[in-house]
């Protein structure tokens, strides 16, 4: 592993000379379809909650159908079938945005991303703390800024531990990514198997660098959730540590 290390640690890791490669890609992929994801399902989550029913259905359509769908068949259906369409090549636009690998993958992970991320957040908002919403309405706020300032950055810190599994997920569908030719890290390492014929050697490696990624994202993770969910921790007072309550054990007062 050390001797295929030395001699292709450049295209695992950012580039095999011609262009992007590895780790690099791997993160760009990962950190555009989650902040992608992230940043639709915030509208998308306040609409599936709303009480406009068409609206809550046709997201909760689109969610299901992306949840419920692997996402190798939605990236196959996105790189090659859309382009088949005549509108598409038509096109000149969309001809040029879907004849692009990186293009199609990543709207491929963000569709997909954000279908998860919506739910996720939607089961968040729902668990809101009908004290803190009945507050907000008692001081008369609206219910635009009731969600802005009251409900979504509560829910949003309760999802930290399901956006770090999210995340994880994620890292581990972005090697489905070879599949539109992407020269992920899995990408990197079967071009390199097909060289060497060292194939424990060469997906070892790789898993190793995807052990590394997830760590990372874990820690990350975990840092976030000791920060901004301290307060959901229980606490125990101070008195009843100096001072334990009697207890009757066996008849007698302990």
């Amino acid at each position: 592993m050390i001797d295929l290390l030395q001699t292709y640690w450049q295209s695992f890791l950012w580039t095999d000379g011609q262009q992007w490669s590895g780790v690099v890609v791997t993160l760009l992929l990962l950190i555009v379809a989650t902040l992608g994801g992230f940043v639709l399902s915030i509208p998308l989550a306040l609409g599936r909650v709303s009480s406009s029913r068409s609206l809550s259905a046709v997201i909760w359509l689109y969610t299901y159908t992306f949840r419920t769908t692997p996402l190798y068949v939605q990236l196959l259906i996105i790189y090659s079938g859309l382009y088949s369409l005549s509108f598409i090549q038509n096109t000149a636009l969309l001809n040029s945005f879907f004849r692009d690998a990186y293009c199609c993958t990543l709207f491929a992970f963000v569709l997909n991303e954000c279908a998860y991320m919506t739910e996720i957040l939607v089961g968040s908002i729902r668990a809101s703390n009908r004290g803190e919403v009945e507050a907000g309405r008692a001081f008369g706020l609206s219910a635009t800024v009731l969600n802005l300032k009251v409900i979504l950055p509560s829910a949003l810190r309760r999802a930290l531990p399901a956006y770090s599994n999210e995340v994880i997920f994620m890292l581990h569908g972005t090697t489905l990514a070879f599949t539109a030719t992407v020269p992920d890290i899995l990408k990197v390492a079967r071009d390199v198997n097909a060289e060497t014929y060292a194939t424990f050697s060469t997906y070892g490696l790789a898993s190793l660098l995807y052990l590394m990624i997830s760590f990372c994202i874990i820690a990350s993770f975990n840092r976030a959730e000791k920060r901004w969910l301290r307060h959901l921790k229980p606490r125990v007072a101070k008195n009843t540590l100096e001072h334990p309550v009697p207890t009757i054990k066996e008849g007698r007062l302990v």
